[in-house]
This record gives structure tokens, C-alpha cells and sequence, in this order.
């Protein structure tokens, strides 16, 4: 059947899946070493799912954009991705053009989505079962960032409310890429019992990576978007107003909430690092591609619990570069059962310190 096979492209395919993960490199340095890590097809078929999910992240990020605007935008979007619509990506192009800043000061992320048609006749090349299974996840994130910004077009900027808001939240925008990346992952021969584990885990690995960046990324979410995604209610138990979050006079009660937020995290390592204990390493997937993060987010909240006033500050709170080095080596040559002793080393102290590392020329 011809839906099976590839759909045709014109002859610089090879020039637009270089532009993709080129783009990758771009926008998301940290994204694009799990992209590094991945051997094909399961690479260009991850990158390509990011890329499409950055998309719709851009706009709803986009202080520019009024929120009703933004969520037609939105929707927009997932018309033009779901192949039972008749909306077109050019559809969508047409529509955000306004909303594009000059060429000359775009960043990485709006050429991106300026270049929404490379990227979507790029993925449409791709066989038709890889396209079933990212499709409908990416669909699903952003019919739920319309709807934040829907609920939240009062206020400027989105405001969570409660932890469960918060988990939504998080689901919507990466327990849906969990999704994504399962469903490529369980594409055939797999018993149904590994399948159900797979599925349960891999919304508690995505929901600790976004919630690790929500706690450290307090002050540039707030700053850079207007964003608050720490609980009002856990900040109101704290005594500060959610819009004050930033500001130096509640520093030591907003880090407070830092901290919870990033112990709510911890609660979902267990299920996270068993989802790389089952995962599958076929179709090109590595282990070294998703427990780099894993152990990444590992570290970063050790550094949240022993500093959270730095997540609230332009002080970059961040691994060093030689212990995410070290993590990165070591993972490269790691198997399942390393991952574990690299977890309990990291959430004590930093790798690179702990373990003997290579000598450089």
C-alpha cells in the first residue's frame, strides 16, 4: 500500500534533514546532545518530532503575541498536522507571519518557525508508521498549550495555581513527548507486559525532566516570558505573592518553594530511571541518548537542594561543564546496570570528582 511507504520529496531531502538537526543544535544545545547520542533512523525521527513540538513552545512563549491570538495560532497549527484536517502548514505559515520578528534580529527558535513548512514536508517524507506515532502526541501538546493560554488570558503570562495544575501542565508539554517517543519505540515485537511498563514510566521520566527545568529556570521564565509556573498556593503558604517571585525581599521564602518544587521532582526518579531499564534499544535508540538527561536532572537537583536562591536570580544555576563532560563519557560506554550506581553518586556529589577521568592529550 502506498500509505506505508515514504512520501515523495523533491531532490534536497538530504539538505532538509542536515537543516533539521543543524536547527536542533540551534535552539536546544542540551536537546541536541540526545539527538547526538541516537543512531538512525531513530535520530532524524526524534529530531524531527522536537523541531515540530518547538514550533508551537515558540508561540506560546511569545510575550508579543496577545493570548487569544496566540491560541488561534495554536490551533491553527495542529490543524495543519492532523491529516483528517484539510488545514495546510502553509495555512498556518501564512498565519503567523505577522506575529515573526524582523529577519534581522530572529532568533534560532522563530526561524524555526518561520521555516514550519521545511520542517512539516520534512517529517512528511518519513514511513508512515513514524508518522502515526508522533503525530497524534504532538497534536495532543498543543491542544493543551491553547488551552493554557485560553485559561490563563487574563493574567499576563501564564499563572499555575496548584500542583495539580502544574502536573497537567507539565504533562501537556512533555509527558506528551514521552509519548512520542514510546510510541517509536514500541512500534513492533514487543511483549504487552514490557509495552504497559514502558507507557506507565514514561510519563513520570518526562514530568521530572520539565519539572528539574521549571525549578531552575524560576527567574528567566519570569524575566524573559512573564511566566510563573511555581504553585500559587505553595507560594502563598510561603507568604509571597506570585508575581513578586523574583524579587529580593521574598528570596529565601521563594526558594523555599524552589526547593519543594524540585523534591515534588525526586518523587518521580524511581519510575523515570525504570523506564530506561525497560526501554527497547532498537530503530537506532541508545541508552546514552535519554539517560544523559536522566543523570543531568539528577545533578541539577542536587544543586537545587543545596542552592535554590540561585534559580531565582540571573546567576545561572547550572552543572558544570566538566562534570556534564564526565556524564556524558561515561554514559557512552555505560550499560543498564551502571545507571543506577551513576544515580547515587551524582545525587551526592559531582561526578567528575568521584570518578577517576580520562587524561586529554
Amino acid at each position: 500500500m502506498t500509505g506505508d511507504l515514504p512520501r515523495q520529496h523533491g531532490p534536497d531531502r538530504a539538505a532538509d534533514i542536515a537543516w533539521c538537526h543543524d536547527a536542533v543544535q540551534d535552539v536546544s544545545r542540551t536537546f541536541a546532545l540526545t539527538v547526538e547520542s541516537l543512531n538512525e533512523p531513530m535520530s532524524t525521527h526524534i529530531c524531527l518530532g522536537y523541531l515540530l513540538c518547538r514550533i508551537p513552545d515558540t508561540i506560546e512563549d511569545a510575550g508579543h503575541i496577545p493570548p487569544e491570538d496566540g491560541a488561534e495560532l495554536l490551533r491553527c497549527y495542529a490543524s495543519a498536522l492532523d491529516p483528517n484536517e484539510e488545514a495546510s502548514i502553509d495555512a498556518f505559515r501564512t498565519a503567523v507571519e505577522p506575529w515573526l520578528p524582523p529577519e534581522e534580529t530572529r532568533s534560532d527558535d522563530w526561524r524555526v518557525v518561520a521555516a514550519s513548512p521545511r520542517v512539516y514536508a520534512t517529517f512528511e517524507t518519513m514511513p508512515a508508521d513514524v508518522r502515526a506515532s508522533i503525530t497524534p502526541p504532538v497534536i495532543e501538546l498543543v491542544e493543551g498549550m491553547a488551552m493554557f493560554v485560553d485559561e490563563h488570558a487574563e493574567t499576563d503570562g501564564l499563572r499555575i495555581d496548584t500542583r495539580d495544575e502544574l502536573e497537567e501542565y507539565c504533562y501537556y508539554a512533555a509527558g506528551t513527548v514521552g509519548t512520542l517517543i514510546t510510541n517509536l519505540l514500541t512500534r513492533d515485537g514487543l511483549s504487552e507486559s514490557r509495552r504497559k511498563t514502558l507507557y506507565e514510566t514514561a510519563e513520570s521520566f518526562s514530568l521530572l525532566l520539565q519539572l528539574v527545568n521549571i525549578a531552575k529556570d524560576v527567574h528567566d521564565d519570569y524575566t524573559e516570558e512573564h511566566n510563573v509556573y511555581l504553585p500559587a498556593s505553595w507560594l502563598t503558604d510561603e507568604g509571597v505573592p506570585q508575581d513578586s517571585v523574583v524579587e529580593e525581599e521574598h528570596r529565601e521564602s521563594a526558594a523555599a518553594v524552589v526547593k519543594r518544587t524540585a523534591t515534588h521532582a525526586k518523587s518521580f526518579l524511581d519510575e523515570a530511571e525504570q523506564y530506561l531499564h525497560v526501554m527497547p534499544l532498537r530503530h537506532g535508540n541508545t541508552l546514552a541518548a535519554w539517560g544523559v538527561p536522566f543523570l543531568l536532572a539528577v545533578g541539577t537537583l542536587r544543586e537545587l537542594t543545596e542552592s535554590p536562591a540561585d534559580a531565582l536570580t540571573a546567576r545561572d544555576l547550572k552543572m558544570s561543564r566538566q562534570e556534564v563532560y564526565a556524564i556524558v563519557s561515561a554514559m557512552h560506554s555505560a550499560d543498564r546496570a551502571a545507571i543506577s550506581e551513576f544515580r547515587r553518586i551524582i545525587a551526592r556529589e559531582p561526578f567528575h570528582l568521584a570518578t577517576p577521568q580520562p587524561k586529554s592529550d
